[in-house]
């Protein structure tokens, strides 16, 4: 036990950081300072200037500072070698989403947190959300055995310059907002048995968007996303429908809320709407994954979770190209 602050180090200055730094802030952490590509340029300077954090020079540096844990929100193809670089140097790791560009790199991460006994976990500030606790609350205590659960998520991506339109970087809708849907779904049902998907593709190969079921034995999941949706504002919604019920939730996927959400619910004909939240669980999940760090709980959601959501991705993305239906296996 310390009473030193928890420090944290940060790769790059993405826009995702700048909900990072008042979350590890607000969660009692301490921001020690954040590498670049080109820690001199304007850019860079500009965002230590905004945020009051020092440039530690590199990634490099980053990893080799002095520093508990260093938070990755690199382009997906960066996860795999800087999150096991980092946690290779003997810091802990927090990785966006998606935690990989596939299974097999989730895995060398997965294997790599083993190996060195640092602790990994794939960044969903949602899913500390109260919100999110109180959707998986009703599901499996009012809903009776669930049936059917459609959730969507979409947005319009104008910047012509995102890593997001390029295939090899991991770019596309599923790997990006598609992500929160399966990661739900999953939190609500488990592991699907298989998967069917369809996508509109751009001529490069990232899917536009894309529309899946995961099957489960006695119920069906699908998933919408897209990055060319509505020009003002994100859509995402997810609903539950059970033999005795069902769950619409709008906004469901938000990681830091300001105002309450709101849960509809109608169960045997008896409506009623519920306020959760709201929350900042970007700050939530910092300090879970603090006291996790510092031997005080475990760790919620484990390596082999973000796998396991890996491999659902990988399906939906093989039934994409494929149309064919693409069977998971434990």
């Amino acid at each position: 036990m310390t009473d030193r602050p928890f420090r944290w180090g940060l790769l790059g200055a993405a826009r995702i950081a700048q909900a990072l730094i008042p979350a590890i802030r607000e969660a009692g952490g301490e921001v020690a300072g954040f590498g670049a590509r080109d820690p001199h340029s304007a850019r860079v300077q500009a965002f230590a200037e905004q945020w009051d954090v020092p440039v530690l020079g590199t990634y490099e540096d980053v990893i080799a500072a002095d520093v508990d844990a260093v938070y990755n929100p690199l382009p997906n193809d960066a996860h795999l070698p800087w999150s096991v670089a980092a946690m290779r140097a003997g810091k802990h790791a927090l990785t966006e989403k998606p935690v990989a560009l596939n299974a097999a790199q989730a895995q060398a991460i997965a294997d790599a947190a083993r190996e060195t006994g640092q602790l990994h976990l794939e960044a969903f500030a949602y899913r500390f959300q109260p919100h999110v606790d109180r959707v998986r609350e009703i599901a499996a205590q009012e809903l009776g055995e669930i049936r059917a659960v459609r959730g969507m998520f979409g947005f319009h991506m104008t910047n012509p310059d995102d890593f997001r339109w390029n295939a090899d970087q991991g770019g596309g809708a599923l790997l990006d907002v598609g992500t929160y849907p399966v990661n739900l779904i999953r939190l609500l049902l488990g592991e699907p048995a298989a998967v069917t998907a369809q996508a509109r593709w751009t001529p490069g190969g990232v899917d536009l968007g894309l529309s899946g079921t995961l099957e489960y034995p006695h119920a069906l999941a699908s998933v919408d996303c897209a990055v060319d949706w509505l020009h003002d504002r994100s859509a995402q919604r997810l609903t539950v429908i059970g033999t005795r019920g069902v769950l619409d939730v709008d906004g469901v996927f938000h990681s830091h809320t300001q105002e309450p959400t709101t849960l509809r619910v109608e169960v045997e004909g008896q409506a009623r709407t519920e306020q959760a939240g709201p929350g900042n669980g970007y700050a939530r999940m910092v300090a879970h994954f603090q006291r996790a760090a510092r031997g005080q709980e475990a760790l919620r959601f484990t390596p082999d979770d973000a796998v396991a959501q890996a491999r659902v991705l990988d399906a939906l993305l093989q039934a994409a190209h494929t149309g064919q239906r693409v069977p998971l296996t434990p």
